[in-house]
């Protein structure tokens, strides 16, 4: 995050720098001539940024230790044109020399090396797109797709003490789809009169990353801010006369004030189901989440005798618990969770061929991480008579998939927290997840059978579209026909949530009338008005399904083997006619908007690869709801004060309702 926190800041820079530029020349408008058809060339900085997961280098290189992130500035060179018929709207197309390299953050290999990588892949890119100069004039807007031809693909890789490697990836995307969005302003250099004119054209860009994955294997993509200079001519028919030039004064000259409108909105549930039976597939996250200075097992997780381990079974933990385990948020779930290491004996007994690697991290002692290890491994041998040939302990500085980045200077005891652990991983298929086979970071879920209370589909949703940028605040009042009002609020983000239990109270059913009062950054008030209705329901007979993903620090795209768990396993199981509910949550690490747009990405990137797999199998009428949360307490699926806890909280969750 602090990463795409620096980027953001540069590309900043970059816009208000083009706003004073547009700005000084709204103040010097001078009637010249003006071509239909512009040519040119450009050169700029490529300031990319590199995410996701790097280790398999090629078919001859897996390194040590995978890499996460990088950056570096590279050069850009394009020929242009433009084509404008009128003042605002026009198009221009760029073929350029797209230099996407940079070098990975430098990472520790398990000798304890440091690890280095760098590349210089490039494109030839190929980039229409749609000009706008809203204001009609010299500044501009632009945005279109970029098609993207690789031409090189060469790395160079270093680790102390051992030799350079070179060489060129492999799985490199031969042609790659992605888009772009900017601003620039053209500044005239040449005669008022002249009828051939030439301009110098500063302009910004931001190209996402979405499309933009070099390769076809693992999860490394790139996004990019440019920044630099294009040179333009292009010919108009002489103008009949020289005019006097006309400057407009600033002060004659009082800008629109445009202030967009929110829109309200509400969605509530006609029937408010109190609550339901759930079959819940749980992930069962692999790692176990050591106190700071410790290096014994902590007590929150369940240690049993070897006489209680040999009559334990995984299957004891997918009948319902007792009832007060689910009245707390997340106890049903932790209670699982708490028992992963019996959980991993259980299934190493049940499958004596299977064996695991305990990989133990402890800030910068890798040896205490891997007294870490030992101290599970001698649990799993003692209690559930393990034979030890089949653990392998090893202790690092971080774990494989950090949450602390290098360069990180927020918040850093929490994610040094989560990175106090270790980490279960095997090779053995009946210890993995159901699909995605050794790709697959977690182990094999859990299913539960528990009563879901207060389930989602029986909230009220309040939306109130573009109040994070528009509104300092925003609160609902809810009335209902006898006059008494109920206060909710007040809120910062575009979206909230109440339950319709809440609203109803003692009530089977009411009328309310909805009233969203909020206050604008420029000081007006604004008021929108709604209505629902409310029924309340004892006990539904359906059961509905829960499925969850977890994801990494900071990760919003859906890992492969999750694409292909949704794709496989969750989709075949949505009949028609009936309704999906798709929620996705961050921990409360973070900037609150950050983490906002993060779930919402999390949430649309799952529901696009179901309906997906819907459309295919040719089921047409489902209904999707999707929300993101992020951070939001009242929402969040487990509390926040444990690492174990922040992880969960890292997620997507599924709920498939049957039709009524």
């Amino acid at each position: 995050m602090l990463q795409v926190y620096k980027t953001g800041q540069k590309f900043t820079i970059i816009f208000m720098v083009l706003v004073f530029a547009c700005a000084t020349g709204y103040s010097q408008q001078v009637k010249r001539p003006q071509p239909v058809w512009w040519f040119g060339e450009s050169v700029a900085a490529n300031f990319n940024q590199y995410r996701g997961t790097t280790q398999m280098l090629n078919s001859n290189l897996t390194v040590p230790a995978a890499f996460h992130k990088g950056n570096g500035v590279k050069p850009y060179a394009s020929l242009l044109a433009e084509y404008r018929p009128g003042k605002v709207w026009g198009g221009m197309v760029n073929i350029a020399y797209d230099n996407r390299g940079a070098k990975f953050d430098g990472v520790m290999a398990p000798c304890n090396c440091p690890e280095n990588l760098s590349t210089n892949v490039s494109y030839v890119a190929i980039e229409p797109s749609l000009r706008i100069a809203p204001f009609s004039s010299a500044f501009y807007i632009f945005a279109g797709p970029t098609i993207s031809i690789n031409i090189n693909k060469d790395f160079t890789y270093t680790q102390l003490k051992q030799n350079d490697a070179r060489g060129d990836w492999s799985d490199i995307h031969k042609t790659v789809f992605s888009g772009q969005a900017g601003m620039g302003i053209d500044i005239p250099v040449s005669s008022t009169t002249s009828a051939t004119q030439m301009t110098l054209s500063p302009f910004a860009s931001f190209l996402t990353d979405f499309g933009h994955d070099p390769r076809s294997v693992e999860s490394w993509s790139v996004y990019t801010v440019r920044a630099g200079i294009a040179l333009k001519f292009g010919t108009a028919r002489k103008m009949a006369a020289a005019a006097t030039p006309v400057v407009i004064p600033p002060a004659a000259i009082t800008p629109a004030v445009i202030e967009k409108e929110v829109q309200f909105s509400v969605r509530a549930p006609k029937i408010v189901p109190l609550n339901r039976q759930v079959k819940e597939t749980f992930p069962l996250r692999n790692s176990v989440f050591f106190d700071q200075g410790m290096t014994a097992i902590p007590n929150r997780y369940i240690m049993l005798s070897a006489s209680d381990a040999t009559s334990f079974k995984e299957e004891q933990l997918q009948q319902r618990q007792p009832a007060n385990l689910n009245n707390g948020r997340s106890s049903r779930q932790l209670a699982v969770y708490y028992n992963i290491l019996n959980i991993t004996g259980d299934r190493l007994r049940a499958n004596p061929q299977s064996a695991i690697t305990l990989t133990g991290a402890s800030g910068k002692n890798p040896a205490e991480g891997k007294v870490m290890a030992e101290n599970i491994k001698q649990y799993l041998v003692t209690v559930f008579g393990i034979d030890g040939a089949r653990i392998t302990t090893e202790g690092r500085d971080k774990p494989v998939i950090p949450s602390e980045q290098p360069g990180g200077t927020k918040e850093l005891v929490l994610l040094r927290e989560g990175d106090r652990r270790v980490d279960i991983t095997s090779t053995s298929p009946e210890l993995l997840l159901q699909v995605g086979g050794s790709t697959s970071p977690f182990l094999k879920p859990v299913q539960i059978r528990a009563v879901q209370q207060d389930p989602l589909d029986s909230h009220v949703i309040f939306t109130a579209e573009g109040a994070n940028d528009l509104l300092e605040s925003w609160s609902v009042n809810v009335t209902d026909e006898q006059g008494n009002v109920q206060h909710y609020g007040p809120y910062n983000t575009d979206q909230a949530s109440v339950s319709g239990k809440t609203i109803l109270g003692n009530n089977t059913q009411g009328n309310y009338k909805i009233v969203m009062t909020g206050q604008t950054k420029s000081g007006h008030s604004v008021s929108k008005e709604s209505s629902v209705s409310l029924i309340k329901m004892e006990d539904p007979k359906q059961e509905g399904l829960r499925y969850s993903i977890l994801f990494d620090f900071d990760r919003s795209k859906t890992i492969e083997a999750y694409e292909q768990f949704l794709t496989d396993i969750v989709a075949p199981l949505i009949p028609e006619n009936g309704t999906v509910i798709i929620h996705g949550h961050t921990d409360i690490i973070g900037d609150d908007k950050y983490n906002l747009n993060l779930s919402r990405n999390r949430a649309t990137g799952a529901q696009k690869i179901i309906e997906g797999a819907l459309a295919k199998a040719g089921k047409t009428s489902v209904k999707f709801e999707t929300y993101g949360f992020g951070e939001d307490p009242g929402m969040a699926p487990f509390e926040n004060s444990l690492p174990e806890e922040r992880f969960y909280n890292r997620t997507v969750i599924i709920d498939i309702i049957p039709a009524k």
